[in-house]
């Protein structure tokens, strides 16, 4: 069987995108010139690789069997250009980092400007994403390092303490509940709410607590932003619910910020690893650098 880079490229995209026209997208490649590929790669390994239906493609056992090789040969080629960035005049690094909300927005951006700069060679691929899916993907071998909360289990991961993300609910100072110092998120749930738009790992954490417990949110908005939310809720649009550190950096909007009485909503950030994952020098260094990170 002779595979190229690019076939392996193209099969682990159209696996994860679960379709042939969304994975040529992300592998640049024209619908015709991928299935071409896909073909060639069945007929010159002499084995069915994936099942075509109506909603997309999956897997066959040989297919999940290419698709864990084929990450494991790309890892070592992103190690070898890790490595030899170091040295190579020009040669760019990449390193995939998966994240929470909470940790892209709040703490990542401060944690990864030095480290950055002093590595001028290397990028960041960095994609947010619920702390369940960071744990699949960690576990599976899509990504190198994630960022998760300690709501999910993550048996059989490394983990390194990050941070602390605690949750409050913003409101306007002129609402029925700016004098109130704490509240359960079942009491607020009888208010409307201004949130975050579709997408959000946040989002989907927070309406999972609703429907944990049988009710819904109710929203009068969806906006991009934590700075957002809290501008909205100090016009009394409706109830917000931000990070500590956001609430605290829009402190001069005239909101209140009520601390949430729920356990789920202090998290403990950490970062995780496969145990055994023989990480590059440069994604070593990384993990390092963000589990020892002092801020100034």
């Amino acid at each position: 069987m002779r595979f190229d880079l690019i076939d392996l490229r193209l099969f682990l995209a159209v696996v994860e995108a679960g379709s042939i026209t969304h994975g040529a997208g992300v592998a640049n490649l024209s619908l015709a010139a991928a299935s071409e590929r896909l073909r060639g790669m069945e007929e010159n390994g002499g084995v069915k690789l994936l099942a075509r239906g109506r909603r997309g493609v999956s897997t066959t056992a040989a297919g999940d069997a290419l698709a864990h090789h084929a990450r494991l040969v790309l890892r070592q080629m992103e190690h070898m250009h890790g490595e030899l960035g170091e040295y190579a005049r020009g040669l760019r690094a990449s390193i995939r980092l998966l994240a929470n909300t909470a940790a892209i927005t709040e703490f990542l951006p401060g944690r990864l400007g030095p480290w950055l700069r002093a590595h001028s060679q290397t990028d960041i691929d960095l994609k947010e994403r619920q702390s369940a899916d960071i744990v699949k993907a960690v576990s599976g071998g899509r990504a190198e390092i994630g960022i998760i909360s300690d709501a999910v289990d993550a048996t059989g991961l490394r983990l390194i303490p990050f941070a602390i993300d605690r949750l409050v609910a913003v409101v306007a100072k002129n609402h029925v509940l700016a004098e109130t110092r704490q509240i359960s998120f079942t009491d607020l749930l009888d208010h409307a709410f201004v949130g975050l738009a579709e997408g959000s790992a946040l989002k989907a954490h927070i309406e999972g607590q609703a429907t944990r417990i049988g009710r819904r949110m109710s929203y009068r908005l969806r906006v991009r932003s934590f700075e957002d939310v809290c501008g909205l809720a100090a016009q009394d649009v409706g109830v917000g619910i931000v990070p500590q550190t956001a609430a605290r950096r829009c402190r001069r909007t005239a909101i209140s910020a009520l601390r949430l009485t729920d356990k789920w909503a202090t998290r403990r950030l950490s970062i995780c690893l496969r145990p055994d994952e023989d990480l590059s020098p440069l994604a070593r260094n990384l993990v390092e650098h963000l589990g020892n990170f002092k801020p100034d």
